[in-house]
């Protein structure tokens, strides 16, 4: 039996390696793919540092493997940051799903912190430096097989542009970020969802799943959620909070 098949509405974590579980997938079997993989920047994860060699090789084999499964009419949602020191991580990501066959339909802007009126919306981590501004924004790419895929949220004027305001609470460490030192806020991948216009019951996966926040957003909105994480303590975290997620719904 594939994988695919075997997820239920209620959403599914499985520890192992992104490139495998996508494997154990069908061709064309998934609606939606909505994920941020690692910035290769030296993030120390629990039990790996985020800093490899390869690290563009390997995103690209893990974009071939997002381009088989993903239906005809998929939607690609790639979240992306770069640093100060290094602004062009994104487009250097961004140029290894084009090299796998995607398109880039849209490109949306993730706005994390603003300051209007006197007020300032959303917190940020300041950048100790002479040189570079603080950094307020992240990308994400929406990417398809032809570049010519429906939206059918756009009638919903708080999806049609892409410009979106997500702010998010400031936590002190990883113990508010589950455990977790790199997390991004359920509205965005609810979003994404919503403005795929995909039917409730499809499969959203997420390949670098974290500590569950697509598939929050998943089981909030009726979606067969699934996801992958090669550390068994975020598995262990992602599925402690979806099970408390699913107890506040009830």
């Amino acid at each position: 039996m594939s994988l695919e098949s075997s997820v239920e509405i209620k959403p599914q974590v499985v520890c192992t390696d992104c490139i495998e579980g996508l494997k154990r997938l069908e061709e064309k079997s998934v609606a939606a793919i909505i994920t941020s993989p690692p910035y290769n920047i030296g993030v120390k994860y629990s039990k790996h540092k985020d800093s490899r060699p390869d690290y563009l090789e390997w995103l690209e084999k893990v974009f071939v493997e997002c381009k088989r499964v993903l239906a005809d009419n998929g939607h690609f949602f790639l979240q992306m940051g770069g640093i100060a020191v290094d602004p062009l991580i994104p487009r250097r990501v961004l140029q290894r799903a084009l090299n796998a066959g995607f398109e880039l339909q849209n490109e949306i802007v993730w706005v994390k912190s603003v300051f209007v009126g006197g007020k300032t919306y959303g917190p940020f981590k300041p950048i100790n430096s002479k040189r570079y501004s603080n950094r307020c924004f992240e990308f994400i790419f929406h990417l398809t097989k032809t570049g010519e895929v429906p939206l059918n949220g756009l009638e919903d004027f708080e999806y049609n542009g892409n410009v979106w305001l997500i702010p998010y609470k400031a936590v002190r460490g990883k113990k508010g970020r589950y455990n977790h030192p790199a997390i991004f806020p359920v509205e965005l991948p609810r979003k994404c969802i919503k403005l795929s216009g995909i039917p409730e019951g499809s499969l959203v996966v997420d390949p670098f799943v974290g500590t569950g926040t697509t598939l929050v957003a998943c089981q909030e909105l009726g979606m067969r959620g699934l996801g992958f994480d090669i550390d068994e303590a975020y598995v262990a975290s992602a599925k402690a909070r979806l099970r408390l997620t699913e107890s506040e719904a009830a």
